[in-house]
């Protein structure tokens, strides 16, 4: 759907379709096509309904095949939806089985990484409406515990090669795509700051200004220019509540760092005020074994990451976190009104969009933990679920 902006520009609100459980590419045209028509109906909504794909890397090479991909557009165009977005972050299975820190490998220091982002910017050139910009959110380059984390310049190369492949098609079809690294706590890039020193010092740099110009023919300078446009930031808003960033601040300092806002995932996560024995009762009814939940701690003196929420409630019962507040990486849907003492991240959207609103084009709500929530966050249909997320996101754009 669009929305207008306060500057007059169209906007684009989705969600991801990495809510549905699928890898294969018949999985996710299955589920499109079953919840779609569903959340038109439940949002009562009529004209161009805009798409976030997410697809695994079987998928992705699935999608490339010519007959396959043409059946996909006529099923748009019978459908008045359209794709702008892509989440190219999990290259493999996502769903139904234990995923945590291997949700961020193959990462940008591996051929596989730049391989399937490369199949991800052919499709999307090729289904991305030719007036609208299309975005890509990827991984933070690498887990923070993986070699490439403690090797930025790995990275450059492949990053650099998708920058490049993503100039190709602005200069052979005019489109405007844009790569976004997405940070997250206990990764190589965890925060907004992390994220703009990284592709200041590693990838615009001269050595990555170089690299480009090389393998383009463009000058350095119009090389810088190239990699600006084509490799930014995806904005999660649950990762910056997480890590206890101030809501405005992350889009103006992108914004003045000349770095991109490629994407703005619109999600909430989990805060704890103080780590209460009812409060850890509730947080132990999140805690499950598909996805990592990593755990941020703020104390006096800074901020204390946990890799998940298990290990966090280990050990506040052996005593060894006293302090809090507590917030989770752990998304559930924004309209979430919890049971006090836990609450949602929700107000640091609220903060956050009218900044955000004014730097960034696309917007998508990312419910990925649906299947895994507690039931009372499930009371309503997946479908019924995703359209009243929209909602919240479309009432929140045009609030004052």
């Amino acid at each position: 759907m669009k929305l207008a902006s306060s500057t007059g520009d169209l906007a684009h609100l989705t969600y991801c379709s990495n809510i549905h459980p699928g890898e294969s590419w018949s999985e996710v045209a299955d589920a499109l096509a079953v919840h779609i028509p569903r959340i038109r109906d439940e949002l009562g909504f009529e004209g161009a309904f805009g798409l976030g794909l997410r697809l695994s890397a079987v998928a992705a090479s699935a999608l490339r095949n010519r007959q396959t991909l043409e059946s996909f557009r006529a099923w748009l165009q019978a459908n008045d939806a359209y794709v702008f977005t892509l989440n190219g972050f999990p290259y493999g299975p996502f769903h139904g089985t234990p995923v945590k820190e291997e949700v961020y490998r193959p990462d940008w220091s591996t051929p596989q990484r730049v391989e399937y982002t490369l199949e991800l910017i052919d499709t999307l050139a090729e289904l991305v409406p030719k007036e609208t910009s299309g975005s890509i959110s990827t991984v933070p380059g690498s887990f923070r515990f993986d070699p490439a984390a403690s090797d930025p310049s790995s990275l450059r190369p492949g990053l650099v090669t998708a920058a490049l492949r993503c100039w190709h098609w602005r200069e052979t079809a005019g489109l405007d795509l844009c790569i976004g690294l997405e940070p997250e706590p206990m990764c190589m890039l965890e925060t907004t700051e992390e994220a703009i020193k990284f592709l200041e010092d590693t990838v615009f740099s001269a050595a990555g200004r170089e690299l480009f110009a090389e393998r383009s023919g463009c000058t350095p300078s119009a090389a810088e220019g190239a990699l600006r446009r084509h490799l930014g930031v995806c904005f999660d808003t649950c990762h910056a509540a997480v890590e206890f960033e101030e809501p405005a601040a992350g889009a103006r300092q992108l914004q003045a760092a000349g770095v991109r806002i490629a994407k703005v995932q619109v999600t909430a996560g989990l805060e704890l005020a103080a780590p209460t024995a009812a409060g850890i009762e509730q947080l132990e009814t999140f805690a499950e074994d598909t996805y990592l939940h990593q755990v941020v701690v703020k104390t006096d003196k800074g901020l204390v990451r946990i890799l998940d929420l298990p290990e966090a409630l280990d050990r506040w019962r052996q005593g060894q976190i006293a302090e809090g507040p507590w917030r989770v990486h752990l998304h559930v849907p924004v309209f979430s009104r919890l049971e006090a003492p836990l609450t949602a991240t929700t107000d640091f959207i609220a903060s956050a969009l009218p900044e955000l609103r004014n730097a960034c084009a696309h917007f998508e709500v990312e419910t990925y933990t649906w299947s895994v929530l507690p039931p009372a966050l499930r009371e309503l249909s997946r479908s019924a679920s995703i359209a009243r997320e929209l909602e919240w996101t479309r009432a929140l754009w045009h609030s004052p």
